[in-house]
């Protein structure tokens, strides 16, 4: 089977509300390729029609004021993670909290990881679109030493259980253990992977992309889909 990704209604998910603690100040705001970091991860998402809705989700009071400015020009709407400090399943919960009902799944990405094209993003929807499985999976490099990294995708029928989960300093991973079996992966290239949470991973995804050249940070009217 060959199945559009516009046949099922996906939201794409962008958690941008850490505290930052290993970078020493709002990591979302940190300057790359003359951009806020947040507004690559924000552009890659926002160009992907496929996406039935688009979410960021902020920390509380002036850092979340300033990516709203950063992003204002873009297709997304936002959620509030009134308390990050305890940890990353609160924008998990504040994302599902907010979002429309309705969905098929959620793509949830990564502010921090700003190499991630709009191709990823495709590549996850038409997956899922085609398989419907309970967790759609991003893995990095090549298939004998894949890392497995967002953007991952859930099944709707798997939110309740993103609501009900504790607090934690990272992402549902209950839920992918528990589906390992039925998972549905995604190969996408190393390079494509690298989590800006340092000043010297700053510096890397920097040299990263001069090497790949002009940086993208348009909206939705780019072409692909």
């Amino acid at each position: 089977m060959n199945t559009a990704a516009g046949d099922v209604r996906v939201a794409g998910v962008l958690l941008a509300a850490g505290l930052s603690r290993r970078m020493g100040r709002p990591k979302p705001l940190v300057s790359l390729a003359g951009q806020p970091l947040v507004r690559h991860a924000a552009a890659a998402l926002s160009a992907v029609p496929g996406y039935a809705c688009r979410l960021v989700v902020l920390p509380p009071g002036a850092a979340g004021d300033a990516i709203r400015d950063a992003l204002r020009d873009l297709p997304v709407t936002f959620a509030v993670n009134p308390e990050p400090g305890r940890g990353m399943m609160g924008s998990f919960r504040a994302a599902v909290q907010t979002l429309p009902a309705g969905l098929d799944g959620v793509n949830f990405a990564l502010a921090d990881m700003p190499l991630v094209p709009a191709e990823a993003h495709r590549a996850l929807l038409h997956a899922f679109a085609d398989r419907r499985a309970p967790v759609t999976l991003a893995a990095y490099g090549p298939p004998d030493a894949a890392v497995s990294a967002p953007p991952h995708l859930f099944r709707a029928d798997l939110l309740p259980a993103i609501l009900a989960a504790p607090d934690a300093d990272h992402g549902p991973r209950h839920l992918l253990r528990a589906h390992a079996a039925q998972a549905v992966t995604c190969p996408f290239p190393a390079a494509w992977l690298l989590d800006v949470d340092t000043p010297a991973a700053l510096a890397e995804a920097e040299a990263r992309l001069r090497e790949a050249g002009p940086v993208r940070t348009a909206g939705p009217d780019a072409p692909g889909g």
